[in-house]
């Protein structure tokens, strides 16, 4: 488990490396564009991360495997969600809270590369921030 300061850290250097891709690449791209570069950007802050993570989700005796697709989930508690539009929505945080809830991260970051303005549109979302949450499924991703 991290602390609270290191998982701050770990957020800005996340944030760092989508400013980086932003400003290489600029608004208007497909999320498909920016992923990759994304993950490049990661790699060279040496952070340890999974792309398009598969969470699954229960309900009573039913079990549906790939239900949510996670992004990224970096050094294992942190969720990355990747979005081209340009403003945030109730729906997206909602989207991360759900990802954070299954998954027990303690902290999600929206990532809009579609703002003119990268950093004015990142938006952290937690989840009992710094502990986090049992994973409401333990057939989950998780590094812990």
């Amino acid at each position: 488990m991290f602390t609270e300061k290191q998982l701050n850290e770990m957020a800005w250097e996340i944030i760092g490396a989508g400013i980086t891709v932003h400003r290489r690449i600029g608004p208007g791209c497909l999320e498909s564009a920016y992923s990759p570069c994304f993950a490049l950007e990661l790699t060279r802050r040496k952070l340890d991360f999974r792309r398009e993570v598969a969470l699954t989700l229960r309900y009573d005796e039913l079990v549906i495997p790939r239900a949510y697709i996670v992004d990224y989930i970096v050094m294992g508690c942190i969720v990355a969600e990747l979005k081209a539009v340009a403003t945030t929505t109730n729906l997206d945080r909602r989207q991360v809270l759900t990802y954070l809830e299954i998954s027990g991260c303690p902290l999600g970051l929206l990532l809009y590369f579609g703002a003119m303005k990268f950093s004015d549109e990142v938006k952290r979302v937690v989840n009992n921030f710094p502990e986090g949450t049992n994973p409401l499924c333990q057939d989950n991703f998780l590094i812990r």
